[in-house]
């Protein structure tokens, strides 16, 4: 299990005591490699999509997945990440790049299968 730069920076946000105990849940678990590829990445992935642009972050995750070949990438996230119907376009724009998607599911879904 992996997460990324970006999961911790969403962790730490909010009310301190709220932030400590998220922290505590990824404690220990490694940290993904970013780049500015990886910043780059999740621009083209957030215009190319069409995310909105409240959902920059949500492209950050997908991006640091696929450049560090995550077989998966669970989420809550249903409204931007694990969408149907940015699925296929997710796949499209990192085909694009040369990169594999990693399957994108809620945790609830990998569980069922």
């Amino acid at each position: 299990m992996f997460v990324s730069q970006a999961v911790i920076d969403e962790c730490t946000a909010g009310d301190p005591v709220a932030a400590r105990e998220r922290l505590a849940f990824v404690d220990g678990i490694s940290v993904l490699a970013m780049t500015l590829d990886t910043r780059a990445l999740a621009e083209d992935v957030l215009r190319s999509v069409g995310l909105p642009t409240k959902a920059a972050i949500d492209a950050v995750h997908i991006a640091a997945a696929a450049q560090n070949e995550m077989d998966y990438l669970l989420t809550w996230n249903c409204k931007h990440i694990a969408n149907p119907s940015f699925r296929r376009k997710i796949e499209e724009v990192l085909a694009d790049h040369g990169l594999k998607s990693p399957v994108i599911c809620t945790p609830q879904e990998l569980i069922n299968v």
